[in-house]
């Protein structure tokens, strides 16, 4: 990565992971569980929220995670609606926020280029990080809302696989990076390329 995406992707990466954190902490809140209130996670200070190896990867892969945000499901009054809810609100604030600064581009339509490829990264990593969280392999968001609409009788199975699921994680990233093959990539790219069209009226 050269200095300038870098210098670029930082503020992007820094407010991505952070409001995506904030927003889990803070539904999980008005939902009556204060969990991650009392851990000091219901802010926008990154260094609450950072991950090491998540914003790595995310630097470096373009796909990655903060800490995640502890929550106990059995403050909700309803178990189900709680953790999906409180699991959508991450990649839902990412996705709201993309489409923000996509709105922003247009109005500004930037002739500065400096202030057209900072937009665009707070775009990009906004939707990376919507649509990465929304994958079914834990511990991303998308492995709890999975878990909760399967039905009862498979869900025990799928908690097993969740002990395992950071190292087949880890282990498809990097295995995607050594072969050239980014399995997770190709899953996740032509919603991040759809949604980038959209708001920017222009391809990545």
């Amino acid at each position: 990565m050269d200095a300038r995406t870098l210098i670029l992707s930082t503020p992007a990466i820094l407010f991505g992971l952070s409001f995506h954190e904030f927003m889990h902490a803070y539904v999980a809140y008005k939902l009556g569980d204060p969990t991650a209130k009392l851990a000091g996670r219901l802010t926008l200070n990154p260094l609450k929220h950072l991950d090491l190896i998540g914003t790595f990867a995310l630097f470096f892969f373009r796909i990655g995670w903060a800490k995640p945000v502890p929550i106990n499901p059995y403050n909700f009054t309803d178990i189900k609606k709680g953790v999906i809810l409180t699991s959508l609100a991450g990649p839902f604030a990412n996705f709201l926020s993309a489409m923000v600064f996509g709105i922003l581009y247009r109005v500004i339509n930037p002739s500065s280029l400096f202030l057209d490829l900072l937009l665009r990264s707070f775009i990009i990593y906004n939707l990376i990080l919507a649509f990465f969280n929304l994958l079914p392999i834990p511990p991303l968001d998308g492995s709890k809302i999975f878990m909760y609409i399967l039905p009862y009788k498979y869900r025990e199975h799928y908690m097993e696989v969740e002990s395992y699921g950071f190292y087949i994680l880890i282990g498809l990233i990097f295995l995607g990076s050594l072969t050239g093959i980014p399995i997770l990539w190709k899953v996740i790219l032509p919603f991040i390329n759809f949604f980038y069209q959209i708001f920017t009226g222009t391809g990545i």
